[in-house]
């Protein structure tokens, strides 16, 4: 599977499939046929209908969808997202609402590289403008990187990440989310130990793997299953010709998707099933929560090999940042070295992927931060999904973050606050 024909033959099978759904709406709208209305050609043009919309997003970056912003003033701010850090792998993207005065707070939201685009965090982003500047890790497509751009593994994430902390200046608060906890915490003990004025103010790491031997789950089972050796051969493939990053080798996309939908197959298959019906009988529309949720699920991205490589093997098979054991570029960094960050970390009762101990367990590492900086919080209700962007994030963890915000930032700003709102009732 190393070789760029199962690549390509990948992306035939999708584009087969995308061109058979279209096949099937274009024959089923055909006007001769609504002469005698049939049931089973209403169900092939529902069928093709769902199935190319499907298939069509697998290869389609989501936009992000936020163009305006209804401010205090009661206007609605032109939201423009301008990129503040190009690179090869990721870009630092700010998300600047026009004609709006500049907030105090400055939000860091790293997104993780797991196999969908930073877009999945849409709703979080939404969620933090009326409060924050808002910043995010916005990561590219491997397929599209040509393989003259290098290597990018953990290693290269993390100084990515120390590279952003340092443009953002130490008026930072960090946001992690999901995969790049653990190494957004090396980060930051990077930045303690190299160039203490940049580091962050606080950091919140919101369900990541930081010891994901903790409490084990099916994700961290199959890493313990599976040796590095059998994942090269049948989880590597190098990108076809299509692509500009052709040669590359990468963990498909595609292959990610197919564990993502294989891990509860039966959930999705009756989600598709039920959208067939609603198409079917003219109740589905283009926003619908179905394709709400599936637009952005089946938008999925290549990963660099090594990244993933090197993530299942110093992540999760050797625990080096739960044993604070994590190098970058031969310099060994420890976690105990942060000592004025204030650190929170959020995890879900029912999370299946990241679950409760694995996250918290950074606290541990902080043996060099003062106990009252430190801070955890177990949400009951919430799956992984919910704790950074459904219900579970707006109503009760939101809030809770920019508490834990308010509460470290420096006496100075907070004062400098406190006089404008005196100035302003005057």
């Amino acid at each position: 599977m190393r070789y760029m024909a199962t690549y390509d033959m990948m992306e035939s099978f999708r584009n087969t499939n995308q061109w058979l759904g279209a096949s099937a709406q274009a024959m089923a709208a055909y006007p001769l046929f609504s002469l005698v209305p049939n049931p089973a050609l209403q169900w092939f043009g529902a069928w093709g209908e769902v199935t190319e919309r499907t298939f069509a997003r697998m290869v389609t970056k989501p936009d992000w969808g936020i163009h305006s912003f209804t401010c205090e003033d009661g206007k609605d701010h032109v939201v423009q997202v301008k990129t503040v850090i190009e690179r090869d792998f990721g870009d630092l993207i700010h998300f600047s609402v026009l004609g709006r005065e500049r907030r105090r707070k400055q939000v860091l939201l790293v997104a993780p590289m797991s196999g969908h685009y930073a877009t999945l965090l849409r709703s979080t982003v939404i969620s933090l403008l009326p409060d924050c500047e808002v910043f995010v890790t916005d990561w590219h497509n491997a397929r599209d990187i040509p393989v003259s751009a290098g290597k990018f593994d953990v290693e290269d994430y993390t100084l990515y990440l120390v590279d952003f902390m340092r443009e953002l200046g130490a008026d930072t608060h960090v946001i992690a989310v999901c995969q790049p906890a653990p190494l957004t915490l090396a980060a930051t003990a990077y930045l303690a130990e190299q160039d203490p004025k940049a580091q962050p103010q606080t950091l919140t790491l919101i369900g990541g793997p930081i010891d994901p031997n903790a409490t084990p789950t099916d994700v961290t089972d199959f890493g313990d299953r599976v040796s590095m050796d059998q994942l090269k051969e049948t989880m590597i493939q190098r990108v076809g010709f299509k692509y500009a990053g052709v040669g590359r080798k990468v963990y498909p996309g595609l292959l990610q998707l197919a564990s993502f939908m294989s891990m509860n197959a039966e959930r999705h298959s009756q989600a598709f099933t039920n959208q067939i019906t609603r198409v079917m009988k003219g109740e589905a529309s283009d926003h619908d929560a179905h394709n709400r949720f599936y637009d952005e699920y089946l938008a999925v991205m290549d990963m660099p090999a090594e990244f993933y490589l090197s993530t299942v093997e110093r992540i999760f098979k050797n625990g080096e940042i739960a044993k604070n054991e994590f190098t970058v570029n031969g310099h060994k960094v420890d976690i105990g070295k942060i000592t004025t960050v204030a650190v929170k970390t959020v995890e879900g009762a029912k999370d299946d992927i990241s679950a409760p101990g694995q996250c918290v367990a950074a606290l541990d590492l902080l043996t060099g931060l003062p106990d009252d900086k430190k801070a955890s919080h177990l949400e009951p209700e919430a799956g992984h999904y919910g704790i950074f962007a459904g219900k579970s994030w707006r109503n009760n963890i939101r809030p809770l973050v920019l508490d834990f915000i308010n509460a470290n930032r420096p006496a100075s700003v907070k004062n400098a606050k406190k006089a404008a709102n005196k100035n302003a009732a005057a």
